[in-house]
């Protein structure tokens, strides 16, 4: 990304320009979506790079705030996401990707990482109960 002028509010809200804003850290959220289902595959964090090489290869790239590096989602696996489009919320600190992925994005080996529900005032030590993704 070149660096620029700071953009208005009405610019950033409202403009045609890409200004991702990252946190102070330089990571911004990104939210992936199943493009056929809709249902949310994982939320992760990006910072410039791995923004940069989403953009270039077509295939989800992420920060990896525990092992503090770079991280081609399905790298090991082969269970690639593969961009079909990136939403940017209003503000420009956050991404929804719509993604086709070539199998099970959780490392789990489940279809998401969201496979579990959080159950009403159940004790926390029963309250979470599997669904079907």
């Amino acid at each position: 990304m070149s660096e620029r002028a700071p953009l208005s509010t009405a610019q950033r809200e409202q403009g045609s320009i890409f200004a991702p804003k990252f946190d102070s850290v330089g990571l911004l959220s990104a939210v992936v979506v199943d493009v056929t289902s809709r249902d949310v595959l994982v939320v992760a964090f990006m910072n410039e790079e791995a923004l940069r090489l989403t953009r270039e290869t077509g295939k989800v790239h992420f920060w990896s705030r525990s092992r503090q590096s770079l991280w081609l989602k399905g790298e090991t696996s082969g269970n690639f996401l593969e961009v079909q489009e990136i939403r940017v919320d209003c503000d420009q600190d956050a991404l929804v990707i719509l993604a086709k992925p070539a199998g099970p994005t959780c490392h789990t080996g489940e279809t998401s990482c969201f496979y579990r529900k959080l159950e009403p005032d159940a004790d926390d030590a029963v309250a979470l109960v599997k669904v079907k993704t």
